[in-house]
């Protein structure tokens, strides 16, 4: 599922007021990450995840969690990526 132009800007509205949910330590993305990444993603459908220094390493781990936990990006800015994923039933999102 690829978010359009329209839907980014909205979540990206919906996502500017909320508080960092997961980080990303030292360690990089270890299988801990992915799964509390992925039960606040079942939880809150839309989700902060703050990554650790380094530009290279940091865009690769922002692609590698969105593919582990079927998520979407919907914005990242600086350290600071915003992922969403639609939950199959009682979605609180409608975009």
């Amino acid at each position: 599922m690829a978010l359009s132009g329209k839907q980014r800007r909205a979540l990206r509205a919906l996502g500017h007021h909320l508080d960092v949910v997961v980080q990303v330590g030292q360690q990089g993305l270890t299988e801990g990450v992915v799964k509390a990444t992925a039960q606040a993603l079942a939880d809150h459908e839309l989700v902060k995840v703050k990554f650790p220094e380094g530009r290279e390493e940091r865009v690769e781990m922002v692609k590698s969690l969105a593919t582990e936990t079927g998520s979407e990006v919907a914005q990242t800015l600086g350290r600071t990526a915003l992922f969403y994923k639609r939950r199959a039933k009682k979605s609180k999102i409608a975009i």
